[in-house]
């Protein structure tokens, strides 16, 4: 039986639940074809998640990644193209650091594209009825700190894993907590989103050649 990964992040920023963790781990366990699927939390912390990371990719050996992480203020499903060498926190991790301009890899590629039919993805979500979108911008918090690191990871040593990044909306009972109108999402179509996204890329080895994209 094959393994895909999914990945979601504690809580952070005074937020008291993380959506990627509460979503993911619906998933633990669940076959999706010959595929199943183990989900793993990670802390949000730069280095400490890249350390978490590596070693659930050495135990579970996965032919499939899907980080997910929270994007409060976005009200779509995000697959992020392009991951950054680049740390530049706005405000400090949960272990206290706040890195400003640093390289995430020393001498790294300046970045690195997702290997994910992220397109043919956000075709499946929308035609399933979810709001959905390729993100240009995965921005530089813990986020993109762990996409960079994921594909760094791949690129230099598993050939045949393929791997990428979903940022979701804050869940209702969160955006209830911030000004009117923050965008939100509930847990269900979260999850839905996820096993429609998966089953999207299990069945295309190539993305769709169609425009899309956006930065936020």
């Amino acid at each position: 039986m094959k393994t895909i990964l999914l990945t979601g992040f504690e809580p952070f920023g005074g937020e008291p639940l993380n959506p990627s963790w509460e979503a993911v781990r619906q998933l633990d366990g669940q076959r999706r074809g010959d595929h199943q699927i183990r989900a793993v939390r990670l802390s949000c912390a730069f280095g400490q998640a890249l350390t978490e990371l590596e070693a659930a990719l050495a135990q579970h050996q996965p032919v499939l990644v899907l980080a997910v992480g929270q994007a409060g203020g976005r009200s779509e499903l995000s697959l992020e193209r392009i991951a950054i060498n680049l740390d530049d926190a706005r405000i400090p991790d949960n272990a206290g650091a706040q890195p400003i301009d640093s390289p995430i890899v020393a001498d790294g590629p300046a970045a690195y594209f997702t290997t994910l039919p992220i397109k043919a993805m956000v075709a499946a979500l929308r035609e399933a009825g979810l709001p959905a979108a390729v993100s240009h911008s995965a921005g530089t918090y813990v986020c993109n700190h762990l996409f960079y690191g994921l594909m760094h990871e791949i690129g230099r040593g598993r050939p045949g894993c393929r791997g990428g990044f979903l940022h979701i909306p804050y869940l209702p009972e969160q955006a209830a907590r911030h000004p009117a109108g923050t965008p939100s999402m509930s847990l269900s179509q979260i999850v839905r989103g996820l096993e429609v996204g998966l089953d999207a890329a299990l069945h295309h080895e190539r993305d769709l050649r169609i425009s899309g994209g956006t930065t936020h």
